[in-house]
């Protein structure tokens, strides 16, 4: 996985020490997630600890652990900042709490903001849990800090689209193809394979799920059996559509879209790349995008996009759409190259 496009998430903290003594350019989000691509080949993970998008200037911030360093992300007309650990550092905190904290109700992802890797717990997580999760966490010292929350890390059962099976609703992400053949992608906790999906007016099946990957990743795949409607298009729930041409990656800072059948169309912001959440009984997913966009039971599977690009699809989180909360969404990209699918 790169180092820069795993850890590009927004300016939180006055962490580190500016170090640029040129002007930065200025860039969107989409193109300082491009420039950190670039970057990934030249900065190995001991020299750096990742980048953010730092919305007040629009610049790329990259975090560097020496001078040869900052001099590249200059060169390329990046922002450096000299920071304390690097990306091997954080990538050893978070194998530690990956060994001694796998707790049910806790999630972490590295922030290069801060420079640490923030662990966050849900409210299920008390009495002996707490106290061990805590212990682990100052034992990393500098490394890593945690945080509480309201509400539960839960997989949203039940983009765009409701699509049902049994007594479960999901909601359909993108619709995709595969080996020329028509097929959609939804979330892995929905179903099974072998199981059969119909509409939004429920009749009869329009598909068979073929594969589903959860826990560890969050993504099926569903094959048409009939021959139906299909755009590559997402439903904006206000008589329109959004169509969807191509794939990307998620920047942090990046500003996103969900469609899901239960609270419909959402926005906000990626805060995170490559995050691990625990939803208990031992489903751990990682790899997840980590996002501002509210979502309840029903969304999962839903289509999280930004312009004409599919990004992500509905894995779980907390909170809802009147209180918000942290949601998660499983990276399209690897759904896509997992099955040897496009978007279509």
């Amino acid at each position: 996985m790169a180092v820069l496009g795993a850890a590009i998430t927004f300016q939180t903290a006055n962490a580190s020490q500016d170090i640029s003594p040129v002007q930065a350019r200025t860039l969107s989000a989409g193109a300082a997630g491009k420039l950190a691509a670039s970057l990934d080949g030249q900065l190995g993970e001991r020299d750096t600890a990742g980048a953010y998008y730092d919305t007040g200037s629009r610049t790329l911030v990259v975090t560097v652990v020496d001078e040869e360093a900052a001099e590249t992300v200059r060169r390329a007309g990046g922002e450096a900042r000299m920071v304390q650990h690097s990306m091997a550092e954080l990538k050893g905190a978070r194998s530690t709490l990956k060994k001694r904290a796998t707790i049910p109700g806790t999630s972490w992802a590295v922030d290069p903001a801060t420079n640490k890797v923030v662990v966050t717990a849900d409210s299920t997580v008390k009495g002996e849990a707490w106290k061990k999760l805590t212990q682990v966490v100052d034992r990393l010292g500098s490394k890593a800090e945690v945080k509480r929350m309201d509400g539960e890390f839960t997989p949203y059962l039940a983009g765009g689209d409701a699509i049902l099976t049994g007594g479960s609703r999901c909601s359909l992400g993108f619709n995709v193809v595969r080996n020329g053949q028509p097929h959609f992608l939804t979330a892995g906790h929905c179903g099974a394979p072998g199981s059969r999906w119909s509409g939004p007016q429920g009749g009869q099946p329009v598909g068979t799920m073929v594969d589903s990957r959860f826990p560890g990743d969050d993504f099926a795949l569903v094959r048409y059996d009939r021959d139906v409607d299909r755009p590559s298009a997402v439903n904006l729930y206000n008589g329109t559509g959004r169509s969807i041409t191509r794939a990307a990656d998620a920047t942090v800072g990046l500003r996103v879209i969900r469609s899901g059948s239960t609270t419909q169309v959402r926005d906000g912001v990626v805060t995170g790349l490559d995050a691990t959440v625990n939803y208990g009984n031992g489903q751990i997913v990682e790899g997840l995008i980590q996002t501002t966009v509210c979502a309840e039971p029903g969304d999962s599977g839903g289509a999280l996009f930004a312009g004409d690009a599919a990004v992500g699809l509905t894995s779980g989180g907390s909170g809802d759409c009147t209180r918000g909360g942290v949601t998660f969404f499983q990276p399209v990209t690897e759904a896509l190259a997992t099955y040897g699918a496009r978007i279509g």
